[in-house]
């Protein structure tokens, strides 16, 4: 699933094709907002929260989309055959006399009064990438999970938002953390989600994640050589894999 870089990327792609100028054609392929209009709205702007994106509007509404497993937001000149977006997969296209994007495979599409963005999102805990981050919330939110293994909480976007399994195994590589090591036994949490945030600013500008641990089973550990290993956290159906050096991040 796309993490809190490549949506925060994808919000500022969409921001740059369609802020401040007028749709000449919207179309969202999606049973609960197909009878939606937006042509001759102006896109106020586009910004990501966690995982989620928020497309807002000059007439108060906004459009929530979620990339889930595999959907991603492409953009084409305007009349180019790309632009045409006719495939089945499409599920929604705003497009600008310049610039047209559509949203490919989307796992969550909502049209909602900007007002009520909280309400969407209220379950989230603080976004990593956002302005100023907010640790003391975050701490609050992992005091609450008790023995709850690390790597599990660190995936737990009701702690924090925009964080999946890149982001949870390169963090606690750095902080050379077992993954399974309980939460209320890790003694500074928070190092964790500012080692995160720094690591997806980096993304966010060089296009490049790390790839120290990450997808790299039975390869050598860059710091001492060891074969990666792959575990899993949470269970069935919402198991998810974890990359750590047996060595460097011993139980």
């Amino acid at each position: 699933m796309p993490e809190g870089d490549v949506v925060r990327r994808t919000a500022i792609r969409l921001d740059q094709a369609l802020a401040g100028r007028p749709l000449v054609r919207s179309e969202l392929r999606w049973p609960t907002a197909a009878g939606v209009d937006l042509v001759g709205r102006s896109v106020l702007g586009t910004g990501s929260y966690g995982k989620h994106l928020l497309t807002r509007f000059d007439d108060g509404r906004t459009l929530h989309t979620h990339l889930r497993m595999d959907g991603q937001w492409r953009v084409a000149r305007t009349g180019s055959p790309e632009a045409r977006a006719g495939s089945p997969s499409v599920r929604a296209v705003l497009a600008t006399e310049r610039w047209t994007a559509w949203g490919h495979l989307l796992g969550m599409l909502d049209v909602l009064p900007t007002r009520d963005e909280r309400r969407l999102l209220g379950h989230l805990g603080p976004d990593v990438l956002a302005d100023e981050l907010d640790l003391d919330e975050i701490a609050r939110r992992w005091a609450a999970q008790g023995s709850t293994p690390v790597a599990e909480v660190l995936l737990d976007q009701r702690v924090a938002a925009g964080l999946g399994t890149i982001y949870c195994a390169e963090s606690l590589f750095v902080e050379r953390l077992w993954p399974w090591t309980p939460a209320d036994a890790v003694p500074e949490p928070m190092r964790l989600y500012v080692i995160a945030r720094h690591q997806l600013q980096r993304s966010v500008a060089t296009g490049a994640a790390p790839g120290r641990v990450h997808g790299r089973r039975g390869q050598p550990c860059p710091r001492c050589g060891a074969p990666i290993a792959e575990g899993q956290a949470r269970q069935p159906p919402m198991q998810r894999p974890v990359f750590y050096c047996p060595r460097c991040q011993r139980a």
